[in-house]
């Protein structure tokens, strides 16, 4: 190749993007127009996915670490070449396409990133799974964890989430809500082993996202079916008919956990029998816990969490300690 740039036809240089969250050999169609059509097409990675379901389509494939120069030169006349790039791309390659580019003393040719394959909404969730997968075989300390030891994490993570949504940390929020899902999917992960017993037997983190598809789609009808709802009011009443007709529950209080922080479990207690029409007084009874039985249950018919509220008090309150002892933010 000479110093001088030439009149002759430059050719054009593909490079073909796949994911690897995508099924192999699901590729756009122009993807497939260009692979079929190209000079050559060259692959420097002999475990490339794609590289069977190219071969099977008649589609041949040179094992090749394609050279900038050498890729120019290929195109000469007017060819084209297509190279398929795996997961992190070629930055060797992309570099001195980049410096001919930028000489402007060579006819570089046309350069295009094709995508042949993209991520659908919620892809970097397969990665979460195969991360998970691989940590709970290889790390000495996951790998020996259970649900009853973990169990705890649960409980602290939830609550973190709640701090950082009542704080408006966007950030803070983001970061927790991956803690929460970790729990799920790191649960699914131990359950797919199955327990102690016989009954127990494994599923994975599919058999929970295929569950609660199923759930949602059945307690919405109003989405998916023919049923209809104006107001919130409507959704929730379904809602808790739907689960009542599910769980074959015998009272409004059935599901409700016991263990649950004092004021919310009044505030639910509330809302049920609201909910449900129940026709029951609140218990009239000396002390404090009455009285604050009597709070929770005016705050949920008011539609104001007593849980929420009482730690935004809370959170006053530390302030005003804290600027009672002179301590800064």
């Amino acid at each position: 190749m000479t110093d001088d740039v030439s009149s002759e036809p430059t050719g054009r240089i593909v490079l073909l993007t796949t994911s690897h969250r995508v099924a192999p050999g699901v590729l756009s169609w122009p993807a497939w127009q260009t692979l079929r059509t190209a000079d050559r097409v060259l692959c420097a990675d002999p475990a490339h996915v794609q590289l069977p379901y190219l071969r099977e389509a008649g589609v041949e494939v040179a094992l090749e670490a394609p050279d900038a120069q050498a890729l120019i030169e290929e195109c000469a006349g007017g060819h084209t070449v297509v190279v398929l790039l795996g997961g992190e791309g070629d930055r060797r390659l992309t570099d001195g396409l980049a410096r001919f580019a930028g000489s402007g003393r060579f006819a570089v040719p046309d350069l295009e990133l094709l995508p042949g394959s993209y991520d659908l909404p919620g892809a970097r969730l397969l990665d979460l799974v195969q991360v998970m997968d691989r940590v709970r075989r290889e790390c000495p300390w996951t790998s020996e964890q259970t649900h009853e030891g973990l169990a705890k994490y649960a409980i602290e993570e939830a609550y973190e989430l709640v701090e950082a949504i009542e704080a408006g940390d966007r950030e803070e929020l983001r970061e927790e809500l991956g803690d929460v899902l970790l729990q799920v999917v790191f649960h699914a992960r131990i359950a797919e082993e199955g327990g102690p017993g016989e009954e127990d037997e494994p599923f994975s983190i599919d058999d929970v996202a295929g569950a609660l598809v199923e759930k949602l789609i059945h307690r919405h009808p109003h989405v998916f079916g023919d049923a209809t709802a104006k107001t919130p009011e409507d959704v929730n009443a379904h809602w808790q008919r739907t689960k009542q007709v599910e769980k074959q529950r015998e009272s409004v209080t059935d599901g409700i956990p016991l263990g649950q922080p004092g004021l919310a479990l009044a505030s639910k207690l509330a809302g049920r029998a609201r909910a449900g029409a129940v026709p029951v007084e609140l218990p009239r009874g000396e002390g404090v816990g009455y009285e604050l039985l009597e709070l929770a249950a005016r705050a949920e018919a008011a539609g104001t969490d007593p849980e929420t509220a009482l730690r935004a008090a809370a959170r006053t309150y530390r302030d005003a300690i804290r600027a009672a002892e002179g301590v800064g933010e």
